[in-house]
């Protein structure tokens, strides 16, 4: 693999590193460059922003607001995003329902929604998991029943990240119990204010609410809103995953919070410790070659079908993720307890957010598909076991 950039590589470099960092409000940057949340506001200031420019969604189909770049150019952005500390698209509407509609929607539906979604005009959340089909996905007890022209919805979802901002929720409902599980399945689009759907937030081990249950009554929807054919389902959904476990390996956010853990730790005088050093190197090289396996699986990802090495990027990124926040608990020490400190206090922002970041990332491992999971996909896909 060629790992030296051309000239035209390194201008784009230049291009996106100089958008990034002018274009997009340096507030923004410097809340996510502490470790803070920006919110709902600042997530949709940023999108609009990239999408104006035309970079907020370049792994869509040109017609529909994406990019025409090279496997290498789609790598840069992304991590030239991720170093400048700016909020990423929203995940669910470009990297997850956005590519599902550009590739399996109507011509309808696509002109309905995905500008929409590009622009983080609708704001989606993904109805997947269940109380009993979590990392076994095929098990998912949701129903849709045909009652003339529309749908009705039975069921529970749960681990709704960010469900409380969304305006749509794209939801796997079993519409035919009769065959085996996976072939059951049908993807169906539910607006979160229809009479019916209760959202209950859910609170996290950080003491955090990013997440949430979705209950559906006797919800109904128009028939339009299937995706694709009735039964079809269930390949949507490893088509999604898929892009999803491309996009939980962020190397550059990671390498940047490494960065910053290596800084804390120089000032702290503890870079002289063999062993910490030792640890850091580690992870270092981990990280390159996380970034080489990513080159990889964008390289020789075909026609917007993920690599089945994107489950590698999934297990290994998360792992690496949480053994950064682990090891930054360690670097802290007792300053990781400051947690609840008042933002005018002498407490610096890193250590605020140590044990939160610690805590909150245990959840890497689990979502998008569990990484014993990945573990089972890659035995079976890649080393053919």
């Amino acid at each position: 693999m060629q790992l030296a950039l051309t000239e035209e590589e390194t201008a784009f470099r230049e291009e996106m590193r100089t958008f990034f960092t002018t274009k997009i409000p340096q507030e923004l940057r410097d809340t996510i460059a502490s470790g803070r949340h920006v919110g709902k506001e600042g997530i949709v200031t940023a999108q609009r922003i990239m999408n104006e420019a035309g970079y907020a969604v370049p792994n869509w189909p040109v017609e529909w607001g994406g990019q025409d770049w090279t496997p290498m150019q789609r790598h840069i952005w992304h991590e030239e995003m991720q170093l400048a500390s700016v909020p990423p698209p929203l995940a669910f509407n470009a990297s997850m329902i956005g590519p599902v509609i550009a590739h399996f929607g109507s011509e309808e539906m696509k002109a309905k929604f995905l500008p929409a979604t590009a622009n983080l005009d609708i704001w989606w959340c993904q109805g997947f998991s269940e109380p009993d089909a979590g990392s076994d996905l095929a098990s998912l007890s949701t129903k849709a029943v045909r009652d003339g022209d529309d749908w009705v919805i039975n069921g529970q979802k749960t681990w709704t990240t960010l469900g409380q901002h969304a305006d749509w929720i794209f939801c796997l409902c079993r519409t035919d119990p009769e065959v085996k599980k996976q072939a059951g399945i049908s993807m169906i689009l539910v607006p979160m204010d229809t009479e019916g759907v209760t959202l209950r937030p859910i609170e996290l081990i950080d003491g955090g609410f990013e997440v949430n249950e979705v209950f559906f009554e006797d919800v109904r929807v128009p028939g339009e809103n299937l995706v694709g054919e009735e039964n079809q389902g269930w390949t949507m959904a490893k088509f999604l995953l898929g892009n999803e476990r491309v996009g939980v390996a962020p190397v550059a956010q990671t390498k940047r919070r490494l960065a910053t853990l290596k800084q804390v730790a120089a000032d702290r005088g503890l870079l002289d410790d063999a062993l910490l050093a030792a640890k850091v190197v580690e992870l270092e090289n981990d990280l390159l070659a996380l970034e080489l396996t990513a080159l990889r699986v964008v390289a020789h990802s075909a026609d917007g079908k993920p690599h089945p090495a994107s489950s590698v990027l999934k297990l290994k990124g998360t792992e690496l993720q949480q053994a950064v926040t682990e090891l930054f608990v360690d670097v802290a020490g007792p300053l990781a307890l400051a947690s609840g400190a008042d933002k005018d206090s002498d407490v610096p922002d890193w250590a605020r957010v140590t044990a939160p970041d610690y805590l909150n990332y245990r959840k890497a491992s689990i979502y998008g598909g569990s990484n014993e999971i990945q573990r089972q996909i890659i035995a079976g896909t890649i080393l053919g076991l």
